[in-house]
């Protein structure tokens, strides 16, 4: 047992992809001798090691204070409602028994109406080493998890791209700078998921006198590992004598997501490749997203984590990501290490998970082309079994539970 306690604060305990690697960061850690847990807002399964904090109507307010003044600065608009965040209100995890007793508070995605920058404040004058694995970045900018074309975060947030011109234009430049007087002169180590990431949090103004690392989120290598394809197909009742191209994401029809560029790349395969491609959809509205495309498809729903989510990436023969803003999507990760190859824009962090024509294609941003050419190159040109051992190489080599912790671990130590 390593002689320390770390308290991981998220959200939520398995909804989307930041309480996804905060609890495999935290499953890692524990199996390493580190006295890890997870205070959660949202406990969803109440896994070993997660503690829940806040009731039903504190937490209720939280988030509808927040989002009600989002909406009124977006004109009552529910347009982008979700883009960003001003953490005006939230739950006060300091006077917690697991606070008290931590020596690393370790930070994760912590927004709609958890942690609030008040309780940020008090989470700083505890004097406890801290440490902020960002998911996205919302923890250096002003009120925004993507900022896009925009770099005012790199020194003073103001006029939002996000929110109307007018009427609200300081709501970004008022957050911002309570922020910056929260975190400015604390003891804080930010960690990018990705090495885009923690570049694009260095040349903040917000964090520029602290330390910034990049560490990947990890995943288990030995539940996410490949399967046979024909039994997996049976057992599904997927077809065995077609190509399936996999898209995922919670919510299929998310245009940052890319959903757009993903249904003009299916119509450009239908004019240019053989017909044997069908389409597996997982996540919600994939009966949506199935009806608007040229090929059969067939809409699994949202499925988290666990078997039924490994048998469904060695179910297919590619995986796509069409994503307009991603930092190191575990999606990637959970399909590499099942030796599947992928297909992604040249995007945040995508670029450091597939290694081009090594193990998958990157695309062009924003080029449907090129995403489509780079589908028909893994089903129809690559050396398919070399692409998918280099799949799961690339997931055994960089994104182990083991290695992930071992840099957690020196980096609290």
């Amino acid at each position: 047992m390593i002689l320390m306690k770390v308290l991981l604060v998220n959200t939520s305990e398995t909804t989307g992809g930041a309480a996804i690697a905060c609890s495999r960061i935290m499953k890692a850690l524990r199996r390493e001798g580190v006295d890890a847990s997870m205070m959660v807002r949202n406990a969803e399964k109440g896994q070993e090691g997660v503690i829940p904090v806040g009731c039903g109507l504190q937490k209720e307010w939280c988030f509808l204070s927040e989002r009600t003044a989002i909406w009124a600065a977006n004109r009552f608009s529910k347009d982008k409602l979700f883009y960003v965040d001003i953490a005006n209100s939230g739950i006060d995890i300091t006077k917690t028994k697991a606070f008290r007793e931590a020596d690393v508070i370790h930070l994760h995605w912590i927004n709609q109406g958890y942690i609030s920058l008040k309780g940020l404040k008090k989470i700083v004058a505890s004097g406890k080493q801290i440490v902020w694995t960002m998911h996205d970045m919302w923890p250096f900018t002003g009120i925004c998890h993507h900022a896009d074309d925009c770099t005012r975060y790199t020194s003073s947030c103001y006029d939002c791209p996000l929110l109307p011109k007018h009427g609200c234009t300081d709501m970004a430049k008022r957050t911002f700078d309570r922020k910056l007087a929260v975190l400015d002169k604390a003891d804080i180590t930010f960690v990018g998921c990705s090495k885009w990431l923690a570049s694009l949090c260095s040349k903040s103004r917000i964090a520029k006198s602290h330390k910034v690392i990049s560490i990947p989120n990890p995943i288990d290598t030995a539940v996410y590992a490949p399967m046979d394809k024909a039994a997996v197909r049976s057992k599904l009742g997927l077809p065995a004598d077609k190509k399936l191209v996999l898209f995922c994401s919670v919510k299929t029809t998310d245009v940052r997501k890319g959903m757009l560029y993903f249904q003009e790349s299916c119509r450009i395969l239908k004019e240019t490749t053989s017909p044997n491609i069908e389409i597996l959809i997982l996540g919600m509205n994939g009966d949506i997203l199935g009806s608007t495309l040229p090929q059969p498809s067939h809409a699994i729903g949202y499925v988290s984590e666990g078997l039924p989510l490994v048998e469904l990436y060695n179910a297919a023969d590619v995986f796509v990501t069409p994503s307009l803003q991603e930092n190191l999507p575990n999606t990637i990760m959970e399909a590499l290490s099942c030796g599947i190859p992928c297909v992604g824009f040249d995007i945040g962090g995508i670029p450091e998970m597939i290694d081009h024509k090594s193990n998958g294609y990157v695309a062009e941003y924003k080029s449907a082309e090129d995403l489509a050419r780079g589908i028909r190159w893994v089903l129809e040109e690559a050396d398919y079994p070399a692409i998918c051992r280099n799949a799961r190489e690339k997931a055994l080599s960089s994104y182990s539970e083991h290695a992930v912790a071992l840099q957690y671990i020196s980096l609290f130590k």
